[in-house]
């Protein structure tokens, strides 16, 4: 019943209440693995991939939204597992490496996955510098991947708002893009060069400014949780 309703019904009311444009639907290969890159600007942005493609795509998603308990835990692991989203235990020395393997076991079985090369979601609206994961993906599994530019989720869900709002929404695929072209993924260069090329490809689509640093949270807020973490300790000498 959940996965009827949100890949039934979910994509025309989405299409109504944001006024949802999609451009270039067919660059999305139909059948085959396949890795969808996009920029991330909100936590709505992995809903609304999967569930307006034009076919079942793959995520990663925290563990906690399927190991919740009672009625809302129920509903929030049938929603997740309706769109395709894969648990990973996040925080975890291999967390990172873990998650790439999930995403490479579903590419060769011929699966659409989805990733955000930014890592994080961006909070100021810029484009931030992709981690070559992405690359080290598609070049392993020898599959292609198709840049795609979100505009308008984060108005729909604006940073630290739990609702949603109404907001023009837009979902632009780009042409799909052949890695094997940079060399192969045991090489850090060719790694970051086809990075660089799908951040580029995401940058001309979406017209955000590019930050060309890291998305990494800043280190006052980090500061913050230390000074938390050792609140009412004795001082460290």
């Amino acid at each position: 019943m959940i996965k009827f309703i949100t890949r039934i019904l979910f994509p025309p009311l989405i299409r109504l209440f944001f006024a949802a444009r999609i451009v270039g639907r067919k660059n999305m290969p139909a059948h085959g693995g396949v890795i969808i890159a996009s920029n991330h600007l909100s936590f709505f942005d992995s809903v609304i991939i999967t569930i307006m493609s034009r076919r079942a795509v793959s995520f990663l998603a925290k563990a906690e939204y399927f190991t919740g308990t009672g009625f809302k835990g129920w509903l929030s692991k049938a929603f997740f597992e309706s769109i395709s989203a894969i648990p990973v235990e996040r925080g975890s020395a291999n967390a990172a490496q873990d998650a790439l393997d999930a995403g490479l076991d579903r590419i060769r079985d011929g699966e659409a996955f989805a990733m955000y090369p930014e890592g994080t979601r961006s909070l100021d609206g810029r484009l931030y510098r992709g981690k070559t994961g992405v690359a080290w993906l598609a070049m392993t599994a020898g599959v292609p991947v198709v840049p795609v530019a979100l505009t308008g989720t984060d108005k729909i869900q604006p940073v630290g708002s739990k609702g949603i709002r109404p907001a023009k929404l837009t979902i632009q695929y780009g042409q799909p893009m052949d890695l094997s072209v940079f060399g192969d993924a045991t090489s850090g260069k060719a790694r970051r060069e086809a990075t660089d090329a799908i951040m580029d490809a995401i940058q001309k689509m979406s017209g955000q400014e590019y930050a060309g640093i890291y998305n990494e949270k800043p280190a006052t807020t980090i500061a913050k949780k230390v000074k938390r973490l050792f609140r009412g300790r004795a001082p460290l000498t």
